[in-house]
């Protein structure tokens, strides 16, 4: 079984730190992290702090693409790019120390045309086996039709391998109906698809429910700091993670992506699937900028998350 992430709208990542933020006024930085980034990529990211191994694929343009897809390479990650014209996006996350609030300014990132998706499709159908794992993550870059995912999930079921989405926006409907394998979506998202927005825990179990009778082999809403909600089979349970001290946010909604794959690899029972995922974000929010937690902490986090029907 061999692990995919795939990040259609890549990113070099910066995060700064800023003793308070003034609006108006010049600041004196302090340079905390440079990430190669982009939501799959940091699904992979999370997955090799897991130990387990991983192979990129997506799009990349110019310069950029190039420093992201040599650093990748550098850092011994496996790589499937297809290279566009234009330049890879840059983002900044900015730290408010004083308030200790994350500000994110993100990029659209550079269009894509219908010969750049027609040369991915094609590089992942040479991929595609059954049984292999496929995570598709984040936005889709300016030109890309917002069924490119729905697309692409049945290009990889059809090959009997499984899907696992997690997007927002234009993309999600038409991602949702092409019905993945696992999709991660958090309650807001939830009231998109289903026409009302989950508030209670009855309502949050009824929306999971409705994702599985709709198609979804497992469906998974995240609560932020409440946990999460994750239907499967026959099976419902919410976890709940431990209190810890959170950093930042940013990273956790991928690496809580990365601790699905892990347990749907290794055919965990629904309990230990989110008992996994919620470690592995939980981890992640108590690293700085989009750090996520090596496998040791996940590990000492998974016995003190609740689970709870």
């Amino acid at each position: 079984m061999q692990l995919y992430t795939v990040t259609l709208n890549p990113t070099l990542d910066k995060t700064l730190a800023v003793p308070a933020l003034l609006p108006g006024t010049i600041h004196r930085v302090e340079t905390l992290r440079y990430d190669l980034g982009g939501k799959g990529i940091n699904v992979s990211r999370a997955l090799r702090a897991l130990d387990i191994a991983s192979i990129c694929v997506g799009i990349i343009a110019g310069h950029n693409g190039r420093i992201l897809r040599d650093g990748l390479l550098a850092e011994g990650y496996i790589v499937e790019f297809v290279e566009m014209d234009g330049e890879t996006r840059q983002n900044i996350t900015l730290l408010d120390r004083a308030k200790n609030e994350y500000t994110k300014f993100n990029e659209a990132g550079p269009p894509v045309t219908q010969r750049d998706l027609d040369a991915l499709f094609a590089r992942v159908m040479q991929m595609v086996r059954a049984n292999d794992l496929w995570a598709l993550c984040g936005s889709l870059p300016p030109g890309a039709p917002a069924d490119t995912y729905a697309r692409l999930i049945q290009l990889i079921q059809n090959k009997n391998a499984r899907a696992f989405l997690d997007t927002s926006g234009a993309p999600l409907s038409p991602g949702f109906f092409a019905r993945p394998f696992a999709l991660k979506i958090n309650a807001d998202e939830a009231g998109e698809l289903l026409g009302r927005a989950p508030e209670t825990d009855a309502d949050i179990a009824q929306a999971v429910r409705e994702l599985n009778r709709a198609g979804i082999a497992c469906a998974v809403i995240t609560r932020g700091a409440h946990g999460i909600a994750l239907g499967m089979g026959d099976a419902y349970v919410q976890a709940i993670p431990p209190q810890v001290e959170t950093r930042s946010a940013v990273g956790a909604g991928d690496a809580a992506m990365a601790g699905l794959m892990w347990a749907v690899s290794e055919k965990c029972d629904v309990p230990e699937i989110a008992r996994r995922i919620t470690a592995c974000g939980t981890a992640a929010a108590m690293q700085e900028g989009s750090g996520v937690g090596e496998r040791a902490l996940v590990q000492a986090l998974m016995p003190r998350v609740k689970i709870a029907d």
